[in-house]
């Protein structure tokens, strides 16, 4: 088996716990060089993880003839950039996730990664971590019957003014860096793992606002869905509300399940009258054994299940329950069927 060498174009606050770790704890996986552009954040960075150079010029990491793979760890509103010159330079990238600002963008990167011959993952990590993993299996087994529908849930209350500046707002609620606000950054995980499970959204109906005015992207979203297996599904995302909390309930004929997208705590198996918990840790490093089924497809040994493909329809059904927001109206409901 081939030692896969890493580079990292990106070095930030995601790379530090979630994922960097992974790339050099995976088995056959090696990080050999970390880029940002902030010479000495990326200096202290590699000095930190014990990597072997660090650069401020992404070009460094794409043209490197001694790094196998690349792991694009900017804000979305860079990814498409740095996938079409991995792409162009022949080096197989995995790119964080939301995959882009939009579908179009994403198809825009499959292509480009298709005519270099190269494969193109999206860090949705959640479909390879046991804790979700332990929630597929059981819609597989039937452990609750027929599944009739899925709702999902998450509020949070809004953060302090001196967090969220107008004039100099976090990236994740500036729709140019980011594609919108917290429903696409974080919601985004929750529709992802939905397709894993019930297979592609084929329709969506939609309202989004903001009400609190804390920043320009929306802040509040309610959306359904109609999954073409038969499910269907609902979710409402307040990101200005009184108090923290998040669930996804997948309803079946004869039971239900309860599980969290963010935190991990025991999933729920309910039966009439009875309880289940289910207790499921999630590794120190929760991007490692998505990267491990990356390092494992380039050593010719299977697949890794969260592809361009699977990431680009995350992000077309974000597309369409934010559309009506996004084109300035926040009256009508979206609607629309997917190609």
């Amino acid at each position: 088996m081939k030692t896969i060498r890493w580079g990292i174009i990106g070095c930030g606050d995601v790379t530090e716990i979630k994922s960097g770790p992974g790339l050099y704890k995976a088995t056959h996986s090696q990080l050999l060089a970390v880029m940002r552009r902030n010479g000495a954040l990326a200096a202290d960075y590699a000095r930190r993880h014990g990597v072997p150079r660090w650069h401020d010029d992404a070009e460094a990491i794409i043209r490197a003839p001694d790094i196998d793979a690349i792991y694009v760890a900017t804000v979305p509103g860079a990814h498409r950039d740095y996938v079409l010159r991995c792409a162009a330079a022949g080096k197989p990238v995995l790119v964080e996730k939301p995959m882009a600002l939009d579908h179009d963008q994403c198809q825009e990167m499959i292509g480009a990664c298709r005519t270099g011959g190269v494969p193109l993952w999206v860090a949705y990590y959640r479909r390879a971590l046991p804790r979700f993993i332990a929630v597929r299996d059981l819609v597989r087994q039937n452990a609750i019957g027929p599944v009739r529908m899925v709702t999902s849930r998450q509020f949070l209350p809004l953060k302090p003014q001196a967090e969220l500046n107008p004039r100099s707002p976090p990236w994740r609620v500036d729709p140019e860096m980011s594609g919108g606000g917290l429903f696409v950054d974080m919601a985004s995980h929750t529709l992802d793992f939905l397709d894993f499970v019930f297979g592609p959204i084929e329709a969506v109906r939609a309202f989004a606002d903001n009400q609190a005015g804390a920043y320009g992207a929306d802040d509040i979203v309610t959306a359904s869905y109609r999954f073409a297996s038969g499910v269907l599904g609902s979710g409402a995302w307040c990101y200005a509300a009184d108090r923290e909390e998040e669930y996804n309930e997948i309803v079946g004929a004869n039971g239900r399940i309860l599980f969290s997208t963010t935190k991990a705590v025991p999933i729920r198996v309910l039966r009439g009258d009875s309880v289940e918990e289910i207790p499921v840790e999630d590794p120190p490093h929760v991007h490692q054994p998505l990267i491990q089924t990356i390092v494992d497809e380039l050593n010719g040994q299977g697949q890794s299940p969260s592809t361009g493909e699977s990431a680009a329809r995350t992000t077309w059904v974000i597309d369409q329950i934010l559309r009506e927001y996004r084109a300035g109206s926040g009256h009508r409901g979206a609607t629309g069927g997917q190609a």
